[in-house]
């Protein structure tokens, strides 16, 4: 089932429940923090947070305040998170290792949120936020030994995609369904990655996560063309084709396996949203030449007949549906 939007607000709190409260609602999230409103009588905040699979997507408003994490070994073990923040009102000071990063409108800032840190904002802040379980981004490429705190633009180019795409997901987080979520999810993670690729910071582009990643995006890329393989993947990053079967076998699949999982995923959803094709143009276009192959391998993959989702989606068949099935 899809998730809902939660919210939570300070708002008709007393100021030492203010704080608690707020203490509570960002432990709950992602770690435990101590909260301090600096010199104001209270602490108003609010923050709405949804998921998108294995995502956490939250947007955040509060008064001027200072909050802190203390690393501890328990906290370490059960929150291994990694946060991407970006700012859209106000200025905040983020402190982490020594290293101090003002962050203004239109910046983003990606950092581990298990190694002790604190964010001071002096006035109203308003910031959206994912939290990315570390364990997706090890699977990129991710390097936490040599992890510091970035701060990128998210203005322009890539950064400024991702957080349209962040602020885009956010709002339609509710409406998706489990394997479109997973589908954005993935997508989202993607895009987030994207300016931290270009800034090479934390990305180890040599050892075999960042050649898993490179193969990925690749297939990805050509996944409509039906004569991709693993000759033309290996080619293109330049290794062997026993490496990449390594690469995949290591992660429980074998190359063709994850090609025709992302097309089949690619065709459910495109069965789900309905555009008016058939299912053998669905098949077709994302590099199926069979649309009895395509059904079959459907129906194994998802459990029902391809037929069942696309007449679900607009209420009966055509020939050409029911020709599909045979």
């Amino acid at each position: 089932m899809p998730d809902t939007v939660h919210s939570l607000s300070t708002l008709g709190l007393g100021p030492k429940r203010q704080i608690q409260f707020w203490s509570d609602a960002l432990t709950d999230l992602c770690g435990q923090f101590a909260v301090d409103p600096l010199e104001a009588s209270t602490l108003e905040a609010r923050i709405n947070y949804t998921t998108v699979s294995k995502l956490k997507l939250c947007q955040i408003e509060a008064s001027q305040h200072r909050i802190a994490h203390v690393s501890s070994a328990s906290y370490t073990s059960e929150h291994p998170y990694f946060k991407i923040l970006f700012q859209t009102h106000g200025i905040s000071y983020f402190e982490q290792n020594g290293c101090q990063i003002q962050i203004k409108p239109g910046d983003c800032l990606a950092y581990d949120v298990s190694s002790p840190h604190t964010i001071i904002s002096p006035s109203l802040t308003r910031h959206e936020v994912v939290i990315v379980p570390k364990e997706l981004l090890r699977e990129r490429g991710f390097n936490f030994g040599k992890m510091s705190a970035c701060k990128l633009s998210a203005r322009t180019g890539t950064g400024r995609i991702a957080h349209d795409f962040v602020h885009a997901a956010f709002g339609e987080a509710a409406k998706l369904s489990v394997n479109s979520a997973a589908s954005v999810a993935e997508t989202l993670l993607d895009l987030l990655l994207l300016p931290l690729r270009e800034a090479d910071t934390t990305f180890d582009r040599a050892g075999p996560e960042a050649m898993y990643v490179r193969a990925q995006a690749f297939i990805r890329e050509h996944l409509r063309d039906p004569d991709l393989c693993i000759d033309q993947i290996a080619a293109s990053l330049g290794c062997t084709k026993r490496y990449l079967h390594m690469l995949f076998s290591e992660r429980g699949m074998t190359v063709s396996d994850y090609i025709w999982r992302a097309r089949l995923q690619h065709c459910r959803q495109e069965l789900e949203a309905y555009g008016g094709k058939t299912i053998t143009d669905v098949a077709f276009s994302w590099g199926f030449s069979s649309s009895s192959h395509f059904s079959r391998v459907f129906r194994k993959c998802f459990g029902v007949s391809p037929s069942a989702i696309h007449k679900g989606q607009h209420g009966g068949g055509t020939l050409a549906d029911v020709s599909d099935e045979a």
